[in-house]
Parts: structure tokens; sequence; C-alpha cells
């Protein structure tokens, strides 16, 4: 919480590579709503495709793997489980699956995230319970040997910590005193250094990584995983984390390396995200309602390239051909000749 509370009680110098990763954050989130309303039904197989990628991912950064032959059926299906690491990635699905239909009216709360870690512990006997003896993070290195990474919050005090982080959330979101991509990756910082739990600690950071996007309307996790481009990035990411966590007790920590990371998993997500959707075939005359659609929303004169941002996937002849059909409809009107000349709709 000393990240949250940092950037609350002071708005933060933000460096410029950080500035760079919201604007682009920013526009890949317009784009997001026309991919998806451009054609809802064709994102079946990306959605689906993207749950097998994280519940997997998610818990083989933590070492919980499973028969590669078995994945699609243990995540997807309703096949008898063999062992813990299956209930373990079947728990995650579930989890996802709770985000994913009930996202928008999930709190972000104490009970969501026990619930959150009950789910993807399956049937651990401490599942959903903060831990109970003082832990550290301890890394071990290939050769066998170990160290203590970092020294987590205290037994005793997780839960007075758990219940201020989710408070300065909240006052931070609510508030609108940050950006709430800062206050996301603050919080997701924040709550890998309580380390509330005995286990499964990355595990529930992730879940609320994609939970807290939805709440801030970047829904990209919903169709490519998260979880997968961080484990592609992993020793970054406990790079990072480490760079992050030193001083994190007395708020003297340099929060901005975390936060960077996180901010690239989202942007690698959305330009993935946008090349497989556009890579996708649409159904026939699917585009050309896209097309007219976006000049509908129009509110002045535009160009051609006005709506090519509009209609990310189109190709400029599809845009050309459907002004042409306006024109001729009486619909829209050119007011110049070129590639560069403008457009006006003549008709409500």
């Amino acid at each position: 919480m000393t990240t949250l509370r940092k950037f609350t009680a002071k708005p933060p110098a933000v460096p410029m590579s950080t500035t760079w990763y919201l604007t682009d954050l920013g526009e890949a989130k317009g784009k997001q709503e026309l991919f998806t309303r451009q054609s809802p039904q064709r994102l079946k197989a990306l959605r689906e495709h993207a749950v097998i990628e994280s519940a997997v991912s998610s818990n083989r950064i933590e070492g919980v793997e499973i028969d590669a032959s078995r994945v699609r059926a243990v995540v997807l299906g309703r096949l008898t489980l063999r062992d813990r690491n299956e209930e373990e990635v079947r728990g995650y699905r579930d989890a996802l699956k709770l985000i994913h239909e009930s996202g928008q009216r999930l709190a972000v709360s104490e009970k969501t995230i026990r619930r959150f870690h009950r789910l993807s512990r399956g049937q651990m006997w401490d599942a959903g319970q903060y831990k109970k003896k003082d832990m550290d993070i301890i890394e071990t290195s290939p050769d066998g040997r170990s160290r203590v990474r970092f020294k987590s919050v205290v037994a005793k005090r997780t839960p007075a910590a758990m219940a201020d982080l989710i408070a300065l959330w909240h006052d931070a979101v609510e508030g609108q005193r940050l950006h709430p991509l800062l206050a996301l990756a603050a919080f997701n910082l924040d709550f890998l250094c309580i380390h509330p739990f005995r286990d499964g600690n990355g595990r529930v950071s992730r879940l609320l990584l994609l939970l807290q996007c939805y709440h801030l309307g970047f829904e990209v996790g919903r169709y490519i995983s998260l979880e997968r481009l961080i484990e592609q990035n992993k020793p970054r990411y406990y790079e990072t984390l480490e760079q992050s966590s030193q001083g994190w007790h007395d708020g003297t920590h340099d929060p901005w390396p975390y936060t960077n990371y996180l901010l690239y998993i989202l942007k690698t997500a959305y330009n993935e995200f946008e090349d497989r959707a556009g890579q996708t075939k649409a159904p026939r005359g699917e585009k050309s309602a896209l097309v007219a659609r976006a000049i509908q929303r129009t509110t002045g004169d535009f160009s051609i390239a006005d709506l090519q941002r509009e209609c990310p996937g189109v190709s400029v002849d599809m845009i050309r051909h459907m002004l042409k059909r306006l024109k001729k409809r009486g619909e829209v009107a050119c007011l110049g000749r070129g590639r560069n000349a403008l457009w006006r709709r003549t008709s409500p």
C-alpha cells in the first residue's frame, strides 16, 4: 500500500517512457471498442484460446504444470482430474470464468481476493486464508542456492495492510486524482509486496490485474492472455519486481520499473489483439456496415484517413467503395479532390 499511498498523497512525476505507454494504451482502448463492435461472434475462438493460455501460463509461472495432452480437456471440459496440479489449473479457469462473466459486478474487496485464492488453490487446506506465519520471498538459483529476495509484511499486520490497500485503490479510482493505469500498477506491486497468502500470491495478483483492467475499460485480457505474455517475459517480471520492491516498506522504493513492465504487457496484448482480430475473416457485409457506422458517428468533415483510424482492419479500397455508394445515394458529399479530400454527411 506504500506505492498507492505515495502516488495519491502527491501526484508523481511520471517518467517520459511511462507517459508514452499511457498514451499508446489510451489509443488502444479506443480501437478495442471498434474491433469488438465490428464482429463479436468471430472473437469466440480468441476468447477460448485466451482462457486456456491464461490458466496454464499463470500456474506454470509458479511451477504448476500438467500433461500437455490433457490441457484442453482440463480447462474447457469436465474431465476427471488426476492430481492437485490439475485441480489448480481448473480452479484458475473457474476464477477466470467468474471475471469474464461477472467482472463489472465483482468488487475489488477482501471477499473477492480471498475467493480468487480459494478457487486458484484447489483443495489446499489454507485456500482463501491469509498467511498465519511470517513469510520471506525466497529465490532459488539453478545451482540450488537460495536467498531472501524480499521480506513481506508480517502475518499479524497482513489483514490491516490488505484493508488499507483496498481502501486506497477505491479512493484513487473514485477520486480520479491519479491516472487509473498508474493506480492499477501501484496496487499490483503493493499486493505482491504484502504477500498476503502463504502461497498463490502471484496467481491472485494476475487475476486481480485482469479484474481491475475490466473495471477500467481495458478488456484486452478477454481475447489475449496477459498471463501468457507475463510468462514469456518472466525474467523481466522478476527483475522489475525486485527493482521496485527495494525500500518498499519505508516508501523509498522506485515503482517505475515494475509499472512500466505491466504497461508494456498491456500494450503488447493490444498489439497482438489488433493483429489477430485483423487477420480474422469478417462475415460478408460486415466491413461495409462498420464503415457506415463510423460515418454516422462523425460530427463534422472527415477524410478517408479518419475512417481508416475508426475502422481498423478495413482496407482503403473498401472505404472508398463505401463512400462512392453513399455519395451516389446522396448521403455524403466530397468537398475536394485527391486522397486528402474531405467528406461530409448530407443526411442525418
